[in-house]
């Protein structure tokens, strides 16, 4: 989905997203003056395994997919990082998404690093045994770098619970018995965890109730914009909604749809499951895709895919506060524009790692074989973003920088120390 109905999507693509990614490193780098041999190791991915491999169809020909699982840095543990299956998917899409990881996992406090991983695929051409074959012959072909102390894939977009136990059972046999830890968002049969499934969106409500004490936005005379109505964006409407704030619009692959009045987001959701659309709600009405980042809202939550928010659309972002639930929806040209104009970014290295976090808390369970219940899921998972976020709050204050300048000097110091710490082998 571009940004912009009326630009090419050519216009899009042209924003690498590891060119971005880099970038918004080395000007936090800079501001902080970090040495230059550190900036060398960490503006520079680990590892990167391209696969490309044969899979058989239903009508019994061979397709040939290729897929991608880079690691960004593992100074401070194991890799974490999602699988996303998507046409769009590039090998500088996946090295982005890794670094961005590692600064999530550190400004989570939590012991990995970054790492992620896809295949160039639309899933919704193959059947569901295509898909399941395509996604064990790719664990196969990962196999080599992935496992619960080296390397722990999660779902991303286009990925379920479902391709996830396929993961498992895959690395499983290839073992000759179960390594639940070696993924998380797994079901809860094969060692998922409580509270996974709503971790990414629920951690974006807790943010989003952290900036808004501190803003002095009131959410119950606030209201939303979504984009992207997957996992993260409706569970986030959900949960926001509970918590008072008005959802006005909100948008998903087949497009977008706008209440002044607001939506009745648990019956946004359920026709969406019936439907498989958010368009053709009763009482909305239908607005082009990149309308729902323009619209008039005090919050808008980006949460489907990178490079949404750009130079060319920056000025007509209506919105107060943007909440990146995704990864990368607003580039660093961007990001300077909403700045100047007075605007609140709260960045994807905090606002979407409530779903990591839960992932650790499903990795540390499968590791003890001893589970929690959902209730104190949540209460862990509230305890590490509000810590996170006072953190970030309090750096960006400390120095005088963006929410995205206060995170990265945040995470780029902890990676760093734990690099220094361990020296350079042999």
């Amino acid at each position: 989905m571009t940004a912009i109905a009326t630009v090419p999507s050519t216009t899009v693509a042209m924003e690498n997203p590891w060119h971005n990614a880099q970038r918004q490193f080395d000007q936090a780098a800079e501001l902080i003056h970090l040495e230059s041999g550190l900036r060398a190791v960490l503006r520079e991915v680990k590892r990167q395994l391209i696969v490309s491999f044969p899979v058989k169809m239903d009508d019994g020909s061979v397709r040939v997919f290729e897929g991608y699982r880079v690691q960004h840095n593992m100074a401070r543990g194991p890799a974490k990082g999602g699988i996303r299956y998507h046409q769009g998917v590039t090998l500088d899409e996946v090295k982005a998404l890794a670094m961005w990881m590692t600064w999530k996992c550190a400004i989570a406090g939590l012991p990995f690093g970054g790492a992620k991983g896809g295949i160039v695929v639309d899933p919704k051409k193959l059947s569901e045994g295509e898909l399941e074959r395509m996604t064990r012959r790719y664990a196969t072909e990962i196999s080599v770098i992935i496992g619960p102390e080296y390397d722990i894939p999660a779902p991303d977009v286009n990925t379920s619970p479902k391709i996830m136990a396929w993961i498992m059972d895959t690395i499983s046999m290839e073992h000759g018995f179960s390594i639940p830890a070696v993924v998380t968002g797994k079901p809860l049969s094969v060692g998922g965890s409580q509270g996974r499934n709503a971790a990414t969106g629920r951690g974006v409500m807790f943010v989003a109730l952290e900036v808004c004490t501190r803003l002095g936005i009131d959410p119950k005379s606030s209201t939303v914009a979504i984009q992207g109505f997957g996992n993260a964006g409706s569970i986030a409407a959900r949960l926001m909604a509970a918590q008072g704030f008005t959802v006005v619009a909100v948008s998903d692959s087949s497009g977008a749809i706008h209440s002044a009045a607001g939506l009745d987001v648990d019956r946004l959701i359920a026709h969406k499951k019936s439907t498989g659309s958010v368009t053709g709600f009763p009482g909305a009405s239908v607005i082009a895709a990149h309308e729902v980042l323009e619209v008039q809202c005090d919050v808008l939550v980006p949460a489907a895919l990178e490079n949404q928010v750009t130079s060319e659309n920056a000025a007509r972002i209506q919105a107060r506060l943007v909440l990146e639930a995704a990864n990368g929806p607003i580039t660093p040209d961007a990001d300077i524009l909403l700045e100047q104009r007075g605007i609140t970014v709260v960045p994807d290295v905090l606002a979407n790692a409530g779903g990591v976090t839960v992932s650790y808390f499903e990795w540390v369970q499968d590791l003890q074989s001893f589970f929690w219940d959902e209730d104190e899921i949540n209460a862990r998972l509230e305890k590490v973003m509000h810590r996170a976020f006072t953190e970030v709050w309090d750096m960006s204050k400390q120095h005088g920088v963006s929410l995205r300048q206060g995170a990265y000097f945040l995470a780029i110091d902890r990676v760093a120390e734990a690099t220094t710490d361990r020296g350079i082998y042999p």
